[in-house]
C-alpha cells in the first residue's frame, strides 16, 4: 500500500506515544496513547519511491493474470507466468523499500503524528 498526501487513513492499532510527567521532575502520572480506529489525513509522505517501468509492468501483468489467467490458453498462461517470474525480484525489492516509507498524519482530534510507519495505517 502506498499512501499519498490528502488520503484519509485510520489507525489500525493502539500506539503508545509516551509518558505523561507532572509535579516532581520525572514523576510519571500516566501514559499518552492513540487508540486504534482514530481517523485523520496524510499531510506528507517521506521517502516516496517512484515506480520503475518494470514495477508498473509487473503490476499490470499480475492484474491481468489474476483477472483472466484462468480463462487463458495454457501456452499464453505459461508465457505470462514466465514474464511475471522474471519481474518478481524487481517487484519484491520495490515492495521492501516501500515498506520503509513514513508519513505525517493530522488526526481529526488535532494531534499530529510524524514519522508514522504506513504499516499501522489503513486507507479509507
Amino acid at each position: 500500500m502506498t499512501l499519498e498526501e490528502g488520503r484519509r487513513v485510520r489507525l489500525a492499532e493502539d500506539l503508545a506515544i509516551g509518558e505523561a510527567v507532572a509535579g516532581e521532575p520525572g514523576a510519571v502520572v500516566g501514559l499518552l496513547s492513540l487508540g486504534a480506529g482514530i481517523e485523520g489525513t496524510v499531510e506528507r509522505v517521506d521517502g516516496e519511491l517512484p515506480e520503475s517501468h518494470d514495477v508498473r509492468e509487473y503490476q499490470r501483468l499480475k492484474e491481468l493474470f489474476d483477472d483472466y489467467g484462468h480463462t487463458m490458453p495454457a501456452a499464453s498462461r505459461d508465457r505470462l507466468t514466465a514474464e511475471l517470474a522474471v519481474l518478481e525480484p524487481v517487484w519484491a525489492a520495490h515492495r521492501d523499500l516501500d515498506a520503509l516509507l513514513t508519513v505525517r498524519v493530522r488526526w481529526d482530534n488535532g494531534l499530529v503524528l510524524d514519522g508514522t510507519h504506513q504499516g499501522v495505517l489503513t486507507p479509507l
